[in-house]
């Protein structure tokens, strides 16, 4: 598992600049966009026939307060955030939290479990140590001791979240946790939400490459996004996906990454070794109705690798497209509930 600079995934698989590319035909209905920064990234919002009553301004200024009060419950990047003031504790007693910040820890630690700790929010020190974590890295390879060091810490059991009251606590006093694998899924799941309570029932939003898309886009088609391959040295259609109602995020190692005397080191930590994945799965992209629940699990998936994580998306059946290396280039490895969102060559 990895938890990603500055909030946002650097490998972003999912393209909101090759949306264009995915459709064809005239637009047959009005499209209102609407974009911004937020966690380190960007977010695209695009909504079609926006009620008269409602105004662009005043939508994205309630954008806007809602990534802001996310980051200031979540952010590891915030000194003043919830979450920071949390790290810092040395406390081991129960902390009140927000009831937000706790469903998001709620999640993480479910999926902990479900994925026999393959992802992990407590990983943050062997990030940091690797050098993927807030501080900028230097590209070092850590000594044996440093990461056994750094592992003594890690370990999602360590954590405990309680929702009535809203509290939690952590076993040791420097238990440190990182949100960014989920934290922009649930961004994400939010904006999604208030656009649904406002009356908007087309729309896709987008933050740093995590989307939930609902009803149809401007050609009155189901929302078409684009799955980057996964190739560093170039940016480039791979495959297109149709959503409705659903969220997608993918997680791959071909963006965030040093290479040291000939080996490739990749952001992706797996927190059973304390090292980053080595095995040739280049990405995940999962799709299911939580874009949060996407977002961990695209991770998780990233640290089980191509073979256990295809019979583990295959056990829960999850919609999974798996990206794998080989020798000839890329081939790709889908779940039987993925078949249901490509777009064919005839659509």
């Amino acid at each position: 598992m990895s938890c990603d600079k500055a909030w946002a995934i650097v490998s972003l698989s999912i393209s909101v600049w090759l949306l264009s590319a995915c459709q064809s035909g005239t637009p047959q209905r009005a499209l209102t966009e609407l974009q911004g920064a937020t966690m380190g990234t960007s977010y695209t919002v695009k909504m079609v026939e926006l009620p008269a009553e409602l105004k662009p301004e005043r939508v994205q200024a309630e954008i806007d307060a809602i990534l802001e009060k996310i980051n200031r419950q979540m952010s590891t990047y915030q000194d003043d955030s919830e979450l920071s003031q949390f790290n810092r504790s040395r406390e081991t007693r129960w902390i009140d939290a927000s009831e937000e910040l706790v469903e998001v820890l709620k999640q993480a630690q479910h999926i902990s479990v479900l994925t026999s700790g393959a992802f992990d929010v407590t990983v943050g020190p062997l990030v940091n140590l690797w050098g993927f974590g807030p501080s900028p890295g230097i590209d070092l390879v850590p000594s044996e001791q440093e990461i056994r060091e750094a592992m003594n810490r890690v370990g999602h059991a360590g954590l405990q979240v309680r929702s009535s009251p809203p509290a939690i606590r952590k076993d040791r006093p420097d238990l440190y946790v990182d949100l960014s694998a989920l934290a922009k899924g649930y961004a994400v799941d939010a904006v999604a939400g208030h656009l649904q309570m406002l009356g908007i029932d087309d729309y896709m939003v987008e933050i740093g490459g995590e989307i939930q898309a609902k009803g149809r886009n401007a050609r009155d088609t189901f929302w078409r996004i684009a799955i980057e391959k996964p190739s560093s040295g170039s940016r480039s259609l791979h495959t297109v996906v149709k959503l409705n109602d659903v969220g997608v995020a993918t997680s791959g190692d071909y963006r965030n990454y040093f290479e040291k005397e000939g080996r490739r080191y990749s952001h992706t930590i797996d927190p059973k070794s304390g090292r980053p994945v080595t095995h040739k799965l280049a990405s995940a992209t999962v799709v299911h109705p939580s874009t949060m629940y996407a977002d961990a699990m695209a991770t998780a998936l990233m640290a089980l690798g191509p073979e256990a994580g295809y019979r583990f998306a295959e056990q829960h059946k999850l919609a999974v497209l798996f990206i794998i290396k080989s020798e000839d280039g890329f081939y790709d490895k889908a779940t039987a509930a993925f078949g249901q969102y490509l777009v064919s060559k005839r659509e």
